[in-house]
């Protein structure tokens, strides 16, 4: 009877023990950025395909100034109107921004590839961890070679923390983010008839 109740109370505090650990993971892999609306600008994307809607992000231009003046130059431009989203990995992020391969209307087979007409820009280092919500900026293995792409984190990617510009984080329309059309797991998350940026605008 005795081992009964140890065993008994063994589960319920393991049980405890499991839901505790789920919620500070859950509460450590939100970024306490998400929904909270900085000074901006604010960059709105509206997305069409499987996913639909605006989503809402806000530019931090105080931590990252060349990193956030190349994404409204390329905004501004039209430049990343009908991108699509060509690579997205469940549960870790979505990736769009190549203006020079990812364009919806064309050959997407080297999307991920390219960039913009503009040079590459430096690596500009924070302390914003990537959790879910953050918007960063794609490179290259070099660390200076950061150019029109970014990418939205599903979750937690502490791995990247100080490797990547943090650009922003989302403040609307993650459930849109959430929607977006997941890729192959088997090919690095590229995705088959991918979900698009029908425009931008900056606030």
């Amino acid at each position: 009877m005795s081992d009964t109740r140890v065993f008994a109370g063994g589960m319920l505090a393991g049980l405890a023990a499991i839901v505790a650990a789920y919620w500070l993971y859950t509460k450590e892999s939100i970024s306490p950025l998400q929904g909270a609306d900085g000074p901006g600008p604010n960059l709105m994307l509206t997305v069409a395909g499987q996913a639909r809607g605006d989503i809402v992000i806000d530019l931090m231009p105080d931590i990252a100034p060349k990193n956030v003046e190349r994404v409204i130059e390329l905004a501004r431009s039209g430049a990343y109107n009908n991108v699509s989203f060509h690579r997205v990995i469940d549960g870790f992020m979505v990736q769009t921004g190549d203006v020079q391969y990812g364009k919806i209307t064309g050959d997407l087979s080297k999307a991920g590839q390219g960039g913009s007409k503009l040079p590459d820009v430096a690596l500009e280092p924070s302390k914003v961890q990537f959790l879910r919500g953050v918007v960063g900026m794609a490179r290259r293995a070099q660390p200076d070679s950061a150019n029109s792409q970014f990418f939205i984190m599903l979750g937690a990617g502490q791995h990247l923390d100080g490797d990547y510009t943090v650009i922003g984080h989302v403040i609307s329309g993650m459930e849109i983010v959430d929607r977006i059309k997941k890729g192959d797991p088997d090919l690095n998350g590229a995705v088959q008839d991918p979900d698009w940026i029908v425009s931008t605008r900056i606030n």
